[in-house]
């Protein structure tokens, strides 16, 4: 079963937000009206307009790896964008997919996962259509932080069993020429399994996913962030609770310091080959779309009102966290 775990969060609000929350909370809607409702949680849009979702792949990936996210969100009406990630430089990364922003007219709901996270927070910075960001197992800086740095805070990540190691030993270094640091990593084939998949994708699937990484530079996960946007724009998180590439309890520090809502689901860094439904469930949360499927268990207790309440408990200063067993 899943069961949520409400604690409270560190935001303040005024308290001309957190009354008409309150009240709001306290008329929740039962379970069947919430499985037809059309409530819009924070950041999301205006009645009838639909925003634009952006996706930002990770380390080790490409805009294919949403396909099945894309083609989730296209039937339900959202124009969607999965970019191409440069991965090699955060700074060069965040402008490239800044100036991508630009071109788009309306709101936005912006996801990254794994190393896109840093990308989206630094790119969103300061772009007023940005409504939401959405972080899938994804890297959420300060600034001044590194995703390298990051990814050793708390144990976790198994891109190294040797600390002292120039480079991390599930990775392979490819020198690019010019200078030393001018290099790219990839993950070691027979690692890609464990590392990214955490074993839960059969070896056949996993083979194709190594052999088409792509790399990235190590210059890109030892840049500090200078952009915070997720300080200013409300924020999103999935949390795999098998995460072997940054770590779980680093996914799980940053989440909670970015005051995001929360979704912990028994998944691999690469959550949305293993549980796309999850991944979409998420980000219609965070596009204002209400949608009864995080509540697929049961219809009725607190999570048949997830859809209608998840953002007034935000507002009213709480975090919702959903531990969802893999089916």
């Amino acid at each position: 079963m899943e069961h949520i775990r409400r604690a409270a969060s560190r935001r303040a609000l005024p308290l001309a937000v957190l009354l008409p929350a309150a009240a709001l909370m306290a008329a929740a809607p039962s379970s069947a009206s919430v499985s037809g409702g059309s409530a819009t949680p924070l950041g999301g849009t205006s009645e009838g307009a639909k925003p634009t979702v952006v996706l930002v792949h990770g380390y080790w990936a490409d805009a294919s790896g949403w396909d099945r996210t894309v083609e989730s969100l296209q039937k339900r009406g959202y124009p969607v964008v999965a970019t191409a990630n440069p991965l090699r430089s955060l700074s060069g990364d965040a402008d490239y997919l800044a100036a991508r922003l630009k071109t788009i007219e309306g709101p936005i709901v912006l996801v990254g996962h794994s190393y896109g996270g840093a990308v989206i927070t630094n790119a969103a910075a300061g772009n007023p259509n940005v409504e939401s960001l959405v972080y899938i197992a994804g890297f959420a800086p300060d600034k001044g932080e590194t995703a390298f740095q990051l990814a050793t805070k708390f144990p976790g990540s198994q891109l190294s069993d040797d600390p002292a190691a120039p480079v991390p030993t599930a990775l392979n270094a490819v020198p690019l020429g010019g200078a030393a640091t001018n290099v790219d990593l990839y993950l070691k084939p027979e690692k890609f399994r464990s590392v990214f998949l955490s074993d839960r994708v059969d070896a056949s699937r996993a083979g194709v996913l190594a052999a088409t990484q792509r790399g990235a530079t190590v210059a890109s996960g030892n840049e500090p962030t200078k952009g915070v946007a997720w300080k200013d724009i409300p924020s999103w998180a999935l949390v795999p609770t098998d995460d072997r590439t940054i770590g779980t309890d680093n996914l799980r520090f940053m989440a909670e310091r970015a005051r995001a809502m929360t979704v912990e689901v028994d998944a691999p860094h690469a959550v949305m080959e293993t549980n796309p439904d999850d991944v979409t469930d998420l980000i219609l949360q965070a596009a204002g779309d209400a949608r009864p499927s995080l509540a697929k268990t049961g219809s009725s207790g607190p999570n048949a009102i997830l859809g209608g309440a998840a953002a007034l408990a935000v507002a009213a200063g709480a975090t919702i966290v959903i531990r969802a067993r893999r089916t």
